[in-house]
């Protein structure tokens, strides 16, 4: 905590003398890219400044990021997309599997995402239950990304410790052409073909996109064969109504090249873990989703917007044994949002419920080289869930507005094996269990005139555990609690001159945190409760517009996640996520039309391995080099060099109870790469 104070103290000294130097410039009304702003230059069309006008009106950390700050480099999963946006820990493990976490959500899981909500228009890529994957969202069908962290997320209905990351799919009216053809690629065998067009009628639109990627992977066993495709159709009925229809559908053949030990990557990180290439381990799964929504101004003060969704997944995933699972999620969300006024002064809320509900079929096969053996389980996984939750804000005076709201959640897990003859370890099993929980939160809100704001707020995060850390046994459910925090912040954001700025502090108190812990690289990882814990933080943003032509953007994040006097680690670390994190870009834009942008990737910090806190991964700084080249209005060039130096890092790691030598659980960042593409619009 003493350093928390230290690091609020130098930022709090820090921003007020740019924001005065910043006076003497000329002033410059709107804002800058990566948050909440409306400046207009090449990052901001007017779709994304509304998105962050919208989002400017929430009393918390949010952020907004638009295709265009993305589309001149190689931008081939999430973590490349959130780059820019403080408090995002996304980092690549392999292939499109990202880890990815706000404040330390889902900080233990070993796979997959948790405690985090990640949605494309509004409809989850996460299953009824929680769990969920990234890599299913392409980020060339992505127009931008709201990004809500912590509790902030609110309007979406859940109550998670992390948030909410919404992606939005580009319409036939804010795509920005008529047709569009990318095609990039480099080094390792990747190539990538996109195609999109976008029309635009009296009162309809429609754009439709397809993607082709495949690469061989900077380590073995790290082949990929990925196809994404998207339809957006919508429907105007005037002004703030309409229907729309989207369908997005993947397809994702990837290899695993397993995670390493200490040793094996200090001898040779490209090398692939031993069981991974005698079990041609990887993850191949198809799914399809469709949802139709509406947004309908009812009057002047009232509009609704609402949506009916479907998933359906089928995955192919040889590892210790070959999983075969399909899926079907569905579930339907709506959501009023007003204004008006209360008692004559300036008011504005919104209020809704979401339901969601998903069925899971489970079959374990023995992995014959990847090939599916001898049957060895047998499971079925049904999942409910409902958020009814609402906002309000009222101005008590012109500046200063009051902000209060609650959700009400209730989930089920129901859970069905079957025991396989001749296979010991299966049983019959019938297993239930329901969770409900209320969260509250509360803040305040202050913008002065030039749009500078401070807010600060408290809320309660729950998230129940999903089926995948409830582990059934032959008398029930494993009995791991849903995980419980209250979470304080305080933050300003705003735009003086040439420096846009985005600060927020937070402390969340943490029970019960779900954490996990790998047994071998060959074993699912075991779920269960701290005591507890202790995440606290500063997620910070700062842009500066030194010159017409150059600009450097920075984003710091400081992270001191850690149990609290528990009984068998004392007050150690978590691991995972580094203390310090910092990227840094400097980019120049030349009139002529080209740009060259030097960046840095600094885990400035060693990140621990294992919950003993006996061993760390060594930190590490990345050097990378992007630059373009606008030929002509219609085609544009991009160079994008990676890892300049060649340096061998771990990019990610998992967690283990205590580490030994056999302990396999880092994953290394890529080495030095050189991509390269074209987009042609037309």
């Amino acid at each position: 905590m003493k350093s928390l104070l230290l690091a609020a103290t130098a930022i709090a000294a820090f921003v007020p003398p740019l924001a005065h130097a910043a006076d003497k410039l000329e002033a410059d009304t709107e804002i800058s890219s990566v948050i909440v702003t409306a400046r207009r230059n090449p990052e901001d069309p007017p779709v994304v400044a509304d998105a962050r006008k919208r989002l400017s009106e929430t009393p918390g950390a949010v952020s907004v990021i638009s295709q265009e700050s993305y589309l001149g480099r190689q931008t081939l999963a999430l973590d490349d997309m959130l780059r820019d946006a403080p408090g995002v820990y996304a980092q690549r493990k392999w292939g499109g599997d990202i880890r990815i976490s706000i404040r330390g959500s889902g900080i233990g899981n070993a796979n997959h995402n948790r405690g985090l909500l990640i949605a494309q228009d509004g409809v989850p890529l996460n299953e009824a239950d929680g769990y969920g994957d990234s890599q299913v969202a392409d980020p060339l069908n992505t127009r931008y990304a709201e990004v809500y962290r912590g509790g902030n997320a609110l309007r979406f209905g859940g109550a998670l410790l992390g948030g909410a990351i919404n992606m939005v799919t580009p319409t036939g009216k804010n795509a920005g052409f008529d047709n569009q053809v990318r095609i990039d690629g480099g080094s390792y065998g990747l190539l990538r073909e996109h195609v999109a067009l976008a029309r635009q009628g009296d009162n309809w639109d429609v754009y439709a996109a397809a993607t082709n990627q495949t690469g061989q992977g900077w380590r073995s066993q790290s082949q990929q064969n990925i196809q994404f495709g998207s339809l957006n159709v919508g429907r105007s009925f005037g002004q703030d109504r309409e229907v729309r229809f989207i369908l997005n559908g993947s397809n994702i053949n990837q290899e695993i090249p397993g995670s390493l030990t200490l040793a094996q990557f200090n001898a040779d990180p490209r090398q692939t873990a031993v069981g991974n290439t005698n079990g041609d381990q990887g993850r191949n799964q198809r799914g399809v989703r469709g949802s139709l929504r509406t947004t309908w101004r009812l009057n002047d003060q009232l509009v609704f917007e609402g949506a009916l969704y479907g998933v359906w997944k089928e995955l192919d995933h040889p590892i210790f044994q070959v999983i075969d699972q399909e899926s079907r999620n569905y579930g339907a969300f709506g959501r009023f949002d007003w204004d008006g006024e209360i008692g004559g002064k300036r008011a504005d809320a919104f209020f809704g419920a979401w339901y969601r509900q998903g069925d899971l079929d489970s079959h374990f096969y023995v992995n014959n080289r990847g090939a599916r053996g001898a049957l060895q389980s047998i499971s079925y996984q049904n999942a409910k869930a409902m958020d009814v939750f609402g906002e309000g804000r009222l101005f008590v005076t012109e500046r200063l507005a009051v902000v209060a709201g609650a959700t009400w959640g209730q989930a089920e897990r129901d859970y069905v094996s079957v025991a396989v003859p001749g296979v010991k370890s299966t049983f019959n099993l019938e297993a239930s269990k329901t969770y409900n929980w209320i969260s509250p939160r509360v803040g305040l809100l202050w913008q002065n005139e030039a749009g500078d704001q401070v807010f600060a707020n408290v809320t309660r995060s729950v998230e129940p555990p999903n089926f995948s850390s409830m582990t059934p046994m032959n008398t029930g459910f494993a009995p791991v609690k849903a995980q419980k925090a209250w979470t304080g912040e305080i933050g300003t954001r705003g735009h003086r001159g040439p420096f846009t700025y985005d600060v927020t502090l937070y402390r969340a108190a943490l029970k019960d945190e779900m954490l996990q812990y790998a047994v071998s690289s060959s074993i699912p990882a075991a779920t269960f409760n701290a005591d507890k814990t202790t995440h606290q933080g500063i997620e910070a943003a700062l842009d500066w517009a030194v010159t017409p032509k150059w600009r450097i953007r920075q984003t710091w994040t400081y992270s001191d996640f850690r149990f609290k006097d528990d009984a068998d680690y004392g007050d150690n670390r978590l691991p995972i996520v580094p203390k310090h994190f910092y990227r840094s870009e400097v980019r120049y834009d030349d009139p002529r039309g080209w740009f060259v942008a030097p960046s840095i990737e600094w885990s400035a910090t060693d990140q621990w391995i294992d919950y003993k806190n006996t061993q760390k991964a060594p930190g590490y700084a990345i050097l990378n080099l992007n630059a373009g080249w606008k030929v002509t209005p219609a085609v544009s060039l991009f160079l994008d060099a990676r890892n300049l130096t060649d340096k061998a890092y771990v990019s990610n790691t998992q967690a283990a109870v205590a580490w030994t030598a056999a302990t396999a659980t880092l994953w290394p960042g890529d080495g030095r790469s050189v991509f390269g593409g074209v987009t042609v619009n037309y």
